[in-house]
C-alpha cells in the first residue's frame, strides 16, 4: 500500500508540473495575478522595473490605503489606521486629506508625483547641450577671431563724426542689453551654481546668493520687457528687409574679405536679423517669464498644447502633448521653455557683442556716444550716410541766410 501510495504521489506531481508549464511557457510557476495581492506591487512589477522596463503605476494611485478619507483618518498621527506605506501613497496621489494653514491652488499638494522628468531633463540634457551651445558659440567667436582678426577702418580717419543714435534711443538700448546681462547672469547662477558655488562659499553662502540672484532675475524681467518695447517702436520701421539685405548676404556682409563693404542702410542684413531674433525671442522669454512669476493667472502650456494639436502635427511626430496640467506642471514646463530660450538668446548676444566691441573697430561708439567715424560709416553704411548728407544739405538749403 505504501508503495502504490508513493507512485500515485509522484505521478500526480508530475501532472501538475507539466500542467503549470502548459500554462505559463515556462518552469517558472505563474507569478500571483495583482486581485490575489490585494493590490500591491507583484512580482512581475519588480522583475520588470528591473530589467529597465516602464511599469504602470496607476495601481498605487487606486491603493492608497482605505480607499476613502474616513479610512485614512488618523494617517498622520504616530499611529494611525493605515500604514507608512498608505500614507505615502495617499500623499503622493493626491487622495490623502491634508489640512494646510495657507490656501492656494496648489497648497494642498505637498508631493507632485510628475516632477521627476523636469528634473531629469533640467539637470540632464538641458544642462548638456546648453553648455555645448554657449561653450561652441565662444569658440568659434576665438576662431573668428584668431583667423579674420580684427574688421579695422580700411580708408583713411576724416576726424568727422556723424550722429548714428539719439540718446533716446541708446538709452532703450542699455537698458535692454543691461538687463538682459545681469538676468543671464543671475540665471546661469541659479542653473550651474550649486556644482561651483557651494564648494567655494559653502551651503550658507550659496543660499544667500541663490537668493540674490532670484531676487534680481524677477525684479529686472519688468526692466527687460520695458527695454524691449523701446528697441522695438526705435528700429522697427529700419529693419524691414529689402533687397539690398541680400546683396550683403551674398558678399557675407564683408565681414570674410579685408577691404570689401557691401552697401547698407541704417541696419545691414546682419543686424537686422539680429534685431528680429531679439524681437521673437524676447517676447517668447518673457511669456515664459511672465507665466512662471504668476502661475496661476497665466498659464499658458496647455492651452497652447491643445492648439498645437489641433493642427495635427504633434502627432505626425509622435508627439501626445498633455492638455489638462497642474499648476506645477505649467510652471515646468515653462521653466524648461525659458532656459531653452535663454541658451539660444545668450548665444546669439555674445556674437553681437564681440562685433560690437573688440571685433569692429568704431562700432562700439554708435552706442557708446552715439558718434561714430564718418569713414566707418562710408565703409559700414554707405547708404544710411548718403541719406544723413542729404537731409543734411536739404536741412541747410531750407535754413534762411543769415
Amino acid at each position: 500500500m505504501l508503495r502504490i501510495f508513493l507512485a500515485l504521489t509522484l505521478t500526480l506531481g508530475i501532472a501538475h508540473g507539466a500542467l503549470a508549464q502548459d500554462a505559463t511557457g515556462t518552469d517558472e510557476p505563474a507569478a500571483a495575478p495583482r486581485a490575489q495581492t490585494g493590490g500591491a506591487t507583484t512580482l512581475e512589477d519588480i522583475l520588470a522595473r528591473q530589467r529597465g522596463e516602464k511599469v504602470d503605476n496607476s495601481y498605487r494611485a487606486q491603493n492608497t490605503g482605505q480607499g476613502n478619507a474616513e479610512g485614512l483618518l488618523g494617517q498622520l498621527g504616530t499611529r494611525g489606521v493605515a500604514s507608512d506605506s498608505d500614507v505615502y501613497r495617499a500623499i503622493r496621489y493626491g487622495s490623502a486629506d491634508v489640512t494646510v494653514s495657507t490656501k492656494g491652488p496648489a497648497a494642498g499638494v505637498l508631493i507632485q508625483d510628475g516632477g521627476m522628468w523636469w528634473w531629469t531633463f533640467r539637470t540632464g540634457p538641458l544642462r548638456e547641450y546648453g553648455t555645448y551651445i554657449l561653450g561652441g558659440m565662444l569658440v568659434v567667436l576665438l576662431l573668428f577671431f584668431l583667423i579674420r582678426g580684427r574688421i579695422r577702418i580700411d580708408g583713411e580717419k576724416t576726424g568727422r563724426t556723424v550722429t548714428r543714435f539719439s540718446g533716446f534711443e541708446r538709452f532703450g538700448h542699455w537698458l535692454f542689453a543691461g538687463s538682459f546681462l545681469i538676468l543671464g547672469l543671475t540665471g546661469l547662477l541659479t542653473l550651474y551654481g550649486r556644482d561651483f558655488l557651494i564648494p567655494l562659499f559653502g551651503k550658507e553662502g550659496f543660499a544667500t546668493i541663490a537668493q540674490g540672484c532670484k531676487w534680481l532675475h524677477n525684479n529686472l524681467a519688468w526692466a527687460f520687457m520695458l527695454g524691449l518695447i523701446i528697441i522695438t517702436v526705435n528700429w522697427i520701421a529700419h529693419n524691414i528687409p529689402n533687397r539690398t539685405d541680400l546683396k550683403w548676404l551674398a558678399a557675407g556682409g564683408g565681414l570674410f574679405t579685408k577691404g570689401k563693404h557691401p552697401p547698407a542702410k541704417k541696419f545691414n542684413a546682419g543686424q537686422k536679423i539680429i534685431f528680429w531674433l531679439c524681437i521673437l525671442l524676447g517676447v517668447s522669454i518673457s511669456l515664459s517669464g511672465l507665466s512662471l512669476l504668476f502661475p496661476f493667472e497665466l498659464p499658458m502650456f496647455a492651452k497652447t498644447f491643445s492648439i498645437a494639436n489641433a493642427t495635427g502635427l504633434p502627432q505626425l511626430l509622435g508627439l501626445d502633448l498633455p492638455t489638462q496640467m497642474s499648476p506645477q506642471e505649467e510652471m515646468q514646463y515653462a521653466q524648461v521653455w525659458h532656459v531653452m530660450v535663454a541658451y539660444a538668446f545668450i548665444a546669439i548676444i555674445l556674437a553681437h557683442i564681440y562685433l560690437g566691441s573688440v571685433g569692429m573697430e568704431g562700432a562700439f561708439d554708435a552706442m557708446g556716444t552715439g558718434e561714430v567715424e564718418e569713414q566707418w560709416a562710408r565703409e559700414h553704411h554707405s547708404l544710411w550716410l548718403e541719406e544723413v548728407k542729404a537731409q543734411e544739405a536739404s536741412d541747410g538749403a531750407a535754413s534762411p541766410a543769415e
